[in-house]
């Protein structure tokens, strides 16, 4: 008996789990309640007409947002989903000519939104379509007939007006339009990229040589300014050691007479010395005629007189 009433009520149990999600099944589809998700609405209609919107995430009970009608949805309405999460779309090679009549291919970024659907359903039979043709097209309005260079170097400037353009009309369609950039901008003309790859080269090695030529001359200046500088300074200092040595002398002379003698002596014999010029020394009694430098001299003359040439040792 004990066990004939354990079974029953394991298997009341196990009927009662999986008859739970049957019964949420037959709640939901009689409209008693509904789950909005995250990024989501959720968009009643009764006999065509718009009802109401559910765009809250969580659960929502429409007896309380719409009163007695909803339990005539299910025989007699129609619930749509539509998604409002942000949305991104790429489009690839626009063809747009520039003023100089280049073909240019190109790619526009932009993202979109939905934040009325009901708009969004019933004002336009393909919104997500009819976005991309007006990007297209206010792409191609903007960009054609300019100049190759501003289509290249302005395009923050471009993108804001390409979406200034749209906006307007986007927003009648029930979405808003979002960031809008321009990526790419190409050149469809393979001759004509090889003729700027080749100007580009040409324009670089023009600019390198130029950049090395101004090195070159900024290099030789610094070195002339610096060489200027040093043989200033080299001056400078050549023009400082005679007043120093004079002043060195002056007072030794004022001290010591014969101090500065020995000095000068001293001095005469290293600039005698360094000259590397030949000495003869003869002794001091010597009444000789002689050739200094040790070469020989032609004889002078009858009418000159020869005088003899003596050298005091003890100078030496």
């Amino acid at each position: 008996m004990l066990e004939e009433r354990v079974m029953a009520i394991l298997i009341s149990f196990v009927a009662g789990i999986l008859a739970i999600p049957v019964l949420l099944a037959i709640a939901r589809s009689m409209g008693l309640y509904a789950i909005v998700r995250e990024r989501e609405a959720q968009v009643f209609t009764l006999f065509g007409r718009v009802i109401g919107t559910l765009d809250d995430a969580g659960l929502h009970f429409p007896l309380a947002h719409f009163g007695l009608r909803a339990l005539l949805l299910p025989l007699f309405g129609k619930r749509y989903m539509v998604n409002t999460a942000l949305r991104q779309y790429y489009l690839r090679d626009l063809m747009v000519n520039s003023e100089e009549g280049t073909p240019m291919g190109v790619g526009i970024w932009y993202e979109m939104q939905v934040n009325d659907p009901v708009a969004y359903l019933f004002n336009n039979a393909d919104p997500d379509g009819s976005l991309q043709a007006n990007v297209a097209s206010s792409t191609i309005s903007t960009l054609s007939n300019l100049e190759m260079d501003q289509m290249l170097e302005d395009r923050h400037q471009l993108s804001r007006k390409v979406r200034e353009t749209v906006s307007p009309q986007s927003e009648q369609w029930g979405y808003k339009l979002g960031s809008v950039y321009i990526r790419k901008v190409a050149f469809t003309d393979r001759q004509m990229v090889e003729n700027i790859t080749d100007k580009v080269v040409k324009r670089l090695v023009q600019v390198t040589s130029a950049m090395k030529q101004d090195g070159d001359n900024r290099v030789g200046l610094i070195r002339s300014e610096t060489a200027y500088k040093v043989s200033t300074q080299m001056a400078e200092a050549a023009a400082t050691r005679p007043a120093v040595v004079g002043a060195a002398l002056n007072e030794i002379a004022a001290s010591d007479p014969e101090v500065l003698g020995a000095v000068l002596e001293v001095l005469e014999t290293e600039q005698l010395i360094g000259s590397a010029a030949e000495v003869d020394v003869l002794p001091a009694t010597a009444q000789v005629l002689v050739a200094l430098g040790g070469e020989a001299k032609s004889t002078p003359p009858a009418s000159s007189a020869a005088r003899p040439l003596t050298l005091d040792g003890g100078l030496l």
